[in-house]
């Protein structure tokens, strides 16, 4: 496999030594490797088993199918319903600002007020529990006036809040697999990040 990969590598050792020849190769390399960014998110979502913030009476990946799960029910569009599976993914590598991460990982590929919803999804959550950590939980309304700010409201409060129930009859991860996919297989940077809300 070495050998392979080797016989498919640049030229350089350092970016700026590099030839078109090598810019080039890379871009054709990188076509399957993009191509194949839903199977990696969603083998990395699976890693969420059995993790997160310890004490929860669900673990992080049941939480996000739950909160998936809640939009789908409520006829909510597929690029929210994935949004709503992917919003903790990054939960284990960045507790302090997992928002942030999972807000990255879907921007390329979702119009600009599913990417704002979950880059400040952790605020808007706060309003259920702040008040309990002395925190403010009025801290969201710094965003009141956003285009998306109802709707993160309602994400939170209908779906996302909601969703640390055991008992909940949560559908499994083969109900979105086909949507994760067909997220993924847009263009990176393509129209739907021109959009201000999803085309559905």
């Amino acid at each position: 496999m070495k050998n392979s990969t080797r016989m498919q590598s640049v030229s350089f050792t350092r970016m700026d030594r590099g030839t078109v020849e090598d810019y080039a190769l890379l871009d054709e390399l990188a076509k399957p490797y993009i191509a194949g960014t839903g199977e990696r998110v969603l083998a990395y979502l699976e890693q969420l088993k059995g993790g997160g913030f310890p004490g929860y009476r669900v673990d992080r990946y049941e939480h996000s199918l739950q909160t998936a799960t809640r939009a789908f029910r409520a006829g909510e569009g597929e690029e929210f319903v994935v949004a709503s599976l992917l919003h903790d993914l990054g939960d284990d590598l960045a507790p302090e600002n997992h928002s942030e991460l999972g807000a990255s990982v879907l921007r390329p590929y979702v119009a600009r007020h599913t990417y704002w919803m979950v880059l400040q999804h952790g605020l808007f959550q706060g309003y259920y529990y702040f008040g309990m950590t002395g925190e403010d939980p009025n801290a969201r309304d710094r965003h009141r006036g956003h285009p998306a700010y109802d709707m993160t409201v309602r994400f939170c409060a209908d779906y996302d809040q909601l969703s640390f129930d055991p008992d909940y009859d949560t559908l499994g991860i083969d109900h979105f697999v086909a949507m994760v996919e067909r997220l993924f297989e847009r263009e990176p940077w393509g129209e739907q990040t021109t959009r201000e809300w999803p085309m559905e």
